[in-house]
């Protein structure tokens, strides 16, 4: 298991950001990779320079502190640019505790998932807008 950026991770409801041409998207995993990053970018991109989401990641990804001077947002730096990544986190479910990556807000699309920093890509997944997708981790 690696450490997670942001330790308040989890600890409340998730704010899905959907509507018109954005969705959102939850990866079901095995138990065993809780804390476990996952990072997306739009299929066929990933060999390029990461973009930050920039045009296809809603919400506030961007509002991390990174080196290139940008807003304080959970105190961590990357070396570089990174993909959006969030952790896996066990979610309460009405069957009990459900491990997850929850991406909030994606612009409709396909997408392409891998364990951080540089796992092989394991997942494409398409997004449809204004509703939720699910995928399960193979």
């Amino acid at each position: 298991m690696t450490d997670a950026e942001n330790p308040h991770a989890g600890q409340g409801m998730v704010v899905l950001d959907i509507g018109g041409d954005v969705g959102a998207l939850v990866v079901s995993t095995p138990a065993d990779m809780a804390g476990v990053e996952i990072e997306i970018c739009p299929s066929g991109r990933r060999g390029h320079e990461p973009d930050e989401g920039l045009d296809w990641w809603i919400g506030e990804w961007r509002s991390h502190d990174h080196p290139s001077g940008g807003p304080v947002g959970h105190g961590h730096h990357h070396a570089h640019a990174a993909w959006p990544h969030v952790a896996v986190i066990p979610r309460p479910s009405p069957t009990g505790l459900h491990p997850c990556a929850v991406y909030p807000g994606l612009v409709e699309g396909t997408y392409d998932l891998w364990v951080r920093p540089d796992g092989p890509t394991v997942l494409t997944v398409s997004v449809v807008g204004a509703q939720v997708t699910t995928a399960d981790w193979p």
